[in-house]
């Protein structure tokens, strides 16, 4: 990588490879390379791109995100390099290849990139020294939307993050990779963060689950009287759960 750009796509005997800034933000990664691709979507549509982030842990979630930009624009992500056992067992876990042999057929010592893939890269590479174009759509994030409550015995898994419009009644249990937030009294089971995001929070306007856990960490609402409902968010600090107001 040069400069501060948050990525550099080149062309490899194995195919195009994006390589990624470790001080990016992944957001801005998935927003930069989307722009790179809106700008020249007759050169990229049916490409296959890997995608090497260094030492980065990349999550699950984040992962999946960048899959559904490319896919919307008729790109496949095929592999992921990576110093990171995180981001390698996440890559896996989705299907992406974590090696460049193989998928791609080999072309021969000396053999040249299709014809304008040079001169196409050598245009994007330019362009990056350019101001930003404006794009007016936003990455986003993936997730589940449940726009009802949630009965005892049901359950809810997501690689992403899970929004309940409703009630989530005891016996009832959502898993999710990313934040769960319930629009509503949370007194199921919940785990946020499951591929183990330490980041993940879970929020409900009245919390008394019968056990929360994000990533490694659990807890259960205390015994003792429960004061007036109130709106809450949880989430790791200090190796252990707390849970404050939310505001």
């Amino acid at each position: 990588m040069s400069g501060n750009k948050p990525l550099e796509i080149k062309g490899t005997r194995d195919g195009l490879v994006v390589y990624v800034s470790p001080e990016a933000a992944w957001d801005e990664v998935a927003r930069q390379l989307a722009n790179v691709i809106d700008r020249q979507r007759d050169f990229f549509r049916g490409a296959r791109l890997a995608i090497d982030v260094g030492e980065r842990s990349v999550r699950r979630q984040e992962l999946s995100l960048l899959q559904h930009v490319l896919a919307d624009r008729e790109v496949s992500l095929w592999a992921v390099l990576s110093g990171s056992l995180t981001t390698l067992t996440t890559a896996r876990k989705l299907g992406v290849a974590t090696t460049l042999e193989a998928p791609v057929p080999e072309r021969s010592p000396g053999e040249r990139l299709p014809a304008g893939i040079a001169e196409t890269l050598l245009r994007v590479q330019e362009d990056d020294g350019a101001p930003p174009p404006i794009n007016p759509e936003e990455v986003g994030t993936i997730g589940v939307l449940f726009k009802r409550t949630l009965r005892s015995g049901r359950t809810i898994h997501s690689d992403g993050h899970v929004v309940v419009l409703g009630d989530v009644n005891p016996g009832a249990e959502i898993i999710a990779g990313g934040d769960v937030i319930v629009w509503g009294r949370l007194r199921g089971v919940v785990h946020a963060g499951a591929q183990g995001d330490e980041g993940a929070t879970v929020c409900a306007l009245d919390m008394t689950p019968m056990q929360l856990r994000i990533a490694g960490y659990i807890a259960t609402s205390p015994k003792e009287q429960r004061r007036e409902p109130r709106p809450e968010s949880a989430r790791i600090r200090g190796n252990r759960i707390v849970v404050e107001a939310w505001n």
